[in-house]
């Protein structure tokens, strides 16, 4: 939200967005905009594609059409100029990422009860024990907007002494594919869960980096992380972890560095109100709805459990973005 709502009006109006936000998601999640491509169908064609009932097929596209997605002329439909960009699957500039809001549609429905819960009462099961398609669409959300924060915080970086990198859940490896195209000395490390790293390695062979990344499977918490690593990164991590689970996932990061080694944490770093960034704010309910123990953390917080795992000369970096950057270095 960009402006805070200041009378009955605005109210009224934001608790209805709900409504606009549902019709995307399922016009999207059935495939509508696909299925009109370039041409102009009616609503018989499109549900006969679909195999969906013909008037509410209608109506749904009526009401997309309002929205500005869909253009309507005489009784056919065609998608507007954004949506054949944006909403068509053949389209270069798809937006896959879409997907994993359709799932999250689910576990932010159960608000109330996570609230008087205190945790996630939707169990959908940890993310090693979720379906293909949630994974799929989890590290294409992902990977959809990692390389343009990769190459946003590339200038705030320091590679001058870093040779090697563990890009710890690092998913499709967004990140680390901007880093080694800018130093293309680097070798990197990928390290994520057994179910993740067959799509990561798709996306490495896609990008025609299998000389320079390699994969680990395993559990960051549970499992080794390796050794000789010169630069441990960790991007929308610590969010999905307790206070605890941060504390033994930075010292394990810290045992693995070699000497001059450094940490950078890319994520939402909260100021001590804890209402801003407010995105953060935002996504610290996210993380109620979606996780057991998970949270948005703050600045304070992420440098006291830096500092007990034995970095130094911790620093705290403003993005562009509404995420930042947390940096500690094993002297």
């Amino acid at each position: 939200m960009n402006n805070k709502i200041s009378t009955p009006a605005d109210l009224y109006e934001v608790v209805n967005l709900f409504r606009t936000s549902r019709i995307i998601l399922t016009a999207y999640e059935l495939d509508f905009f696909s299925i009109i491509g370039k041409g102009k169908k009616t609503s018989t064609e499109i549900s006969g594609m679909l195999r969906t009932d013909e008037r509410a097929t209608d109506r749904l596209l009526n009401a997309l059409v309002v929205i500005g997605l869909i253009k309507k002329s005489g009784n056919k439909y065609s998608n507007s100029q954004l949506a054949g960009k944006f909403l068509v699957k053949s389209s270069p500039t798809y937006m896959s990422g879409i997907s994993h809001i359709v799932n999250l549609w689910d576990s932010w429905d159960t608000l109330t009860n996570a609230v008087k819960a205190g945790t996630s009462i939707f169990n959908r099961g940890a993310i090693n024990e979720r379906g293909e398609d949630w994974i799929e669409a989890f590290i294409a959300a992902m990977h959809s907007r990692g390389g343009s924060h990769a190459r946003e915080i590339l200038s705030l970086l320091n590679f001058d002494k870093v040779k090697t990198i563990i890009d710890i859940g690092g998913g499709s490896g967004a990140f680390l594919f901007e880093f080694i195209k800018k130093n293309k000395e680097l070798k990197g490390v990928i390290y994520d869960l057994p179910n993740v790293v067959p799509l990561t390695e798709k996306y490495i062979f896609k990008e025609g980096l299998n000389n320079s990344v390699a994969t680990i499977p395993g559990n960051y918490l549970t499992d080794e992380l390796g050794s000789e690593y010169d630069m441990a990164f960790l991007s929308a991590v610590i969010h999905s972890n307790s206070p605890s689970e941060n504390q033994l996932l930075f010292k394990k990061c810290y045992d693995s560095l070699n000497s001059g080694g450094q940490i950078i944490i890319l994520d939402y770093v909260m100021d001590e109100t804890r209402t801003s960034p407010g995105t953060g704010a935002f996504f610290s309910i996210n993380m109620l709805v979606g996780t057991e123990k998970g949270d948005t953390y703050t600045q304070k917080e992420i440098k006291d459990w830096l500092t007990s795992a034995g970095f130094k000369k911790i620093k705290f970096k403003k993005t562009t973005l509404e995420t930042s950057l947390m940096i500690g270095h094993k002297i």
